[in-house]
């Protein structure tokens, strides 16, 4: 069996509703236009046909991409402390101080698939996410990046 795809509930919704979109009225969108093409006239130097024939393979590649992510979906939870504060799990966003700065930054800890439009996704497996998972508001975390040893500390966890 393949390995399992931690998600979010909210990434899990939001790639249901992909899938269920590109399923249905994505693949008729695309038939419309092929079939719109297709009365331009010969096929074989018709780029309207063309180009809707190469975003249909890259919708179906997409569909079957997000039905093995959903097949194998765990859904995490946030992990709540004793006095509960959040615990750095997959899909959490946290925000951290590197040492010397003023401004903390945004990460979520987690696959491309948890993805959103304001915050950098760090893969669990880097140094940095391996460093952030399980930690907790107040923590200080340690770890090696390409410009050298890093410490940060955890702001905010989401």
């Amino acid at each position: 069996m393949p390995d399992a795809h931690h998600l979010s509930q909210a990434a899990h919704d939001r790639l249901s509703a992909e899938l269920q979109e590109l399923s249905t009225r994505g693949r008729i969108d695309i038939a419309d236009k092929i079939e719109a093409a297709r009365k331009l006239g010969d096929l074989s130097e018709n780029g309207d046909y063309h180009a809707a024939k190469e975003e249909q393979a890259k919708m179906e590649g997409r569909i079957v991409h997000l039905s093995r992510i959903l097949d194998n979906a765990e859904i995490i939870d946030a992990a709540t402390g004793a006095d509960g504060s959040f615990g750095v799990v997959l899909g959490s966003v946290v925000s951290v101080l590197y040492d010397g700065d003023d401004e903390p930054e945004r990460f979520l800890v987690g696959v491309i698939e948890e993805r959103q439009d304001d915050v950098t996704v760090v893969s669990p497996g880097s140094p940095m996410g391996e460093a952030l998972l399980g930690s907790a508001e107040g923590d200080e975390v340690e770890f090696d990046s390409p410009a050298g040893p890093q410490r940060v500390t955890v702001v905010e966890v989401s």
